[in-house]
């Protein structure tokens, strides 16, 4: 079986489809847990630990918000203007090692972008990565509350 990867346009074009679909799922996902868990564990009448479950969830929402309203709309707008820049220069339809880099070597206004690029993907991963350990310490109270 011979594995085929996308050239680089492609594959980025598909990823501006995917994770706004991807943040959008898991958004609702978190935004359904916190209506459960605050409807079956109420504020007023919750002990600390499932306050700060609650918090877990809410944190997990509000850092799938950011990625889908704010880091993902700004990753695209980067990645399609650099993908013109790239296009100009007759690079990017490369599958495997991509040229970009030392093609912004001697253009600065694509390693410009390749440097803003890198910081609002790399804010996107972390808002990623810290929503997924608020849902893993939930999943660690919850299963705590297993009686095998």
């Amino acid at each position: 079986m011979k594995i085929r990867n996308l050239p680089r346009h492609q594959f980025g074009n598909l990823q501006s489809k995917m994770f706004p679909a991807y943040f959008s799922m898991v958004g609702t996902c978190c935004a359904i847990s916190v209506a459960s868990f605050g409807y079956l564990h109420p504020w007023k009448s919750s002990g600390t630990t499932e306050k700060y479950q609650l918090g877990f969830l809410l944190s997990a929402f509000a850092f799938n918000l950011a990625n889908l309203f704010v880091f993902t709309p700004m990753t695209i707008e980067m990645m399609k203007q650099r993908h013109k820049v790239e296009r100009e220069q007759n690079i990017g339809e490369e599958v495997g090692w991509s040229k970009n880099v030392e093609v912004a070597k001697v253009n600065p206004k694509l390693a410009a972008m390749n440097k803003k690029f890198g910081m609002i993907h790399g804010l996107s991963s972390l808002a990623n990565i810290m929503s997924f350990g608020s849902l893993a310490m939930h999943s660690w109270y919850l299963a705590g509350k297993l009686n095998l």
